[in-house]
């Protein structure tokens, strides 16, 4: 069996055999429950807003650029174009967004918002504020768990 040394971290602890796979020894499942924890907690505040966990996502980050090609959003939001393409389409039903082709390369799509989905944007500020209040995570717990998160997504991609 092979090991991977992480010259960052102290030599990896043996573990037997019978232990490598116990649900408890697995760093991947506190990560999953927390993310699907995390996600459940949104549905509240995003039912609100009508917007599904992903649907915010792609929001935000129009919100921020309005404008941005479908390439670069699904990159920001590391989705394939499989899994973003029928939620773009779910949030123009919605007439939240529309894409448009771009004027410089007609062969890249660009997402705007339209002005119901810029106004969302006024509804949607008291989340960030009530997802703080219910992780109970001091400010550093929280910078240092972002870091965490991001050197993991950074290392497995």
């Amino acid at each position: 069996m092979s090991h991977c040394h992480n010259p960052e971290t102290s030599s990896p602890s043996e573990m037997s055999t019978d232990e490598l796979l116990l649900l408890e020894n697995q760093l991947c499942f506190p990560l999953y429950s927390a993310a699907n924890a995390v996600v459940r907690s949104y549905r509240p505040l995003l039912d609100k807003l009508d917007l599904t966990y992903a649907q915010y996502l792609v929001m935000m980050v129009l919100w921020q650029s309005n404008g941005i090609s479908v390439k670069t959003l699904g990159e920001k939001l590391h989705l394939d174009s499989g899994t973003l393409t029928p939620l773009l389409k779910r949030l123009e039903k919605k007439e939240l967004v529309e894409r448009r082709r771009s004027q410089i390369d007609e062969r890249v799509r660009e997402l705007y918002l339209t002005d119901a989905g810029s106004a969302l944007r006024d509804q949607a500020l008291e989340v960030p504020q009530a997802m703080m209040c219910k992780f109970h995570l001091d400010v550093e717990e929280m910078v240092l768990l972002k870091k965490l998160c991001e050197k993991v997504i950074h290392k497995i991609e």
